[in-house]
């Protein structure tokens, strides 16, 4: 590749250029982002309730913003998520699964009646998916560029480097902030630069061993497929294999328990042997949501893995639903930040914060949400340094 006083990537030996280049863009799967095609939706409609929230309603113990997620496809639902939402359509669980393998189905059309599913554009698509690879790459090539490293040189959290390295959103979706720190990763003065870097990397052939990783629809297809399989065989009555057990439920104990928070309490059945320091408790619940990070003179056990600055806010109040009740005490670190699944903090004015449930909507963008009051967060616009993560929780 030319160089431009950037850092240079050496092609591999034996690179097959235009022919490599073609097997791999094939290979890039514009329905990724639908892991769980399902007759939801159809069902739904079939059993009168016009509308996802008269649904919802009729189905208290899921959250709403779940079960969107489940119809849309986004999410994997649970063998009992999918026996609650059965029961108040009225029909048997396992006629919510779709044979996703039979040589009818077409995942292009079953996004087709998503409301408003829209395919991100091809050529921005095909450059997300080639630059996941080119930064893979420039890891692969350089042992010093840890994901530490990445964070603390280039200010690229580690989740957001995640999102990047598997094309979760195009590149024009990312915020400013986070596409300049790209392109300093690769010495680029600006965005057509960067752009140039990835096509020069591409042509070579050097992003061929990465691109099935990122983009592949049969891995995304297989991957649905056992899923499936393993919900089917619970909901006869099965028990499903141990490896598809293991990836699809949570402990039983955890099966009311909103999905997203199901890392946090997991991280507290393992508390008493992690914990090693007390820290300060702060909170004092303010209108709608928020706290205020006031002292209560109370101190919580910290993991060991906690950073310098970790401290204790307490709930106050059940935002996040039942699964976090108001005298819970989570452990938060400023010093990171929050993964998808996992729960986060967000500072807003006056220093002000709220919990949050952290996800990402359809097109990969990273939301933050609460449930009472009802807030989502678009946190890719949000500064970094204002989001930490829990990285624990305690029930009182």
């Amino acid at each position: 590749m030319p160089s431009r006083s950037r850092p240079v990537v050496e092609a591999p030996a034996g690179s097959h250029g235009e022919s490599g280049r073609g097997d791999a863009d094939h290979e890039i799967d514009r329905y990724r982002a639908i892991v769980f095609p399902n007759a939801v939706r159809e069902s739904r409609r079939q059993a009168g309730f016009s509308k996802l929230l008269m649904l919802a309603s009729a189905i208290p113990d899921i959250p709403y913003v779940r079960l969107s997620k489940i119809e849309r496809g986004e999410v994997f639902a649970k063998a009992e998520e999918l026996r609650r939402i059965a029961a108040a359509l009225n029909l048997a669980p396992e006629r919510l699964l779709i044979d996703t393998g039979a040589p009818d189905f077409d995942v292009a059309r079953w996004a087709a009646d998503l409301q408003d599913w829209e395919a991100a554009d091809p050529e921005e698509d095909r450059f997300a998916v080639h630059l996941a690879a080119t930064i893979r790459a420039r890891r692969e090539s350089d042992n010093a560029l840890s994901i530490a490293a990445i964070e603390r040189d280039y200010g690229i959290a580690p989740v957001i480097l995640s999102r990047l390295e598997n094309a979760y959103k195009t590149f024009d979706r990312w915020n400013a902030t986070t596409a300049r720190a790209v392109c300093r990763l690769f010495g680029a003065r600006d965005a057509d630069m960067l752009r140039d870097y990835v096509a020069d990397a591409w042509a070579s052939g050097m992003l061929d061993p990465h691109l099935a990783l990122i983009a592949n629809p049969a891995i995304r297809a297989a991957r649905t497929s056992e899923r499936v399989a393993a919900l089917r065989i619970e909901l006869t009555g099965g028990t499903a294999p141990a490896v598809a057990r293991a990836k699809a439920a949570p402990a039983p104990a955890m099966a009311s328990t909103p999905d997203a928070l199901a890392p946090v309490l997991s991280a507290i059945q393992a508390a008493d042997a992690a914990m090693v320091r007390m820290v300060p408790v702060f909170g004092t619940p303010l209108p709608d949501g928020l706290l205020e990070r006031a002292p209560t003179g109370d101190t919580v056990e910290a993991p060991r893995r906690a950073g310098p600055n970790t401290y204790g806010l307490r709930v106050c109040r059940p935002t996040l639903g039942p699964g976090l009740p108001a005298q819970a005490v989570v452990v938060v670190d400023p010093d990171r930040f929050p993964t998808v699944g996992g729960l986060g903090v967000l500072r807003e004015a006056a220093g002000l914060l709220r919990l949050l449930v952290i996800t990402t909507d359809r097109q990969g963008r990273m939301i933050g949400y609460s449930l009472n009051p009802d807030r989502e967060v678009p946190l890719d616009a949000v500064d970094p340094g204002d989001v930490a993560a829990v990285i624990a929780a305690v029930m009182e």
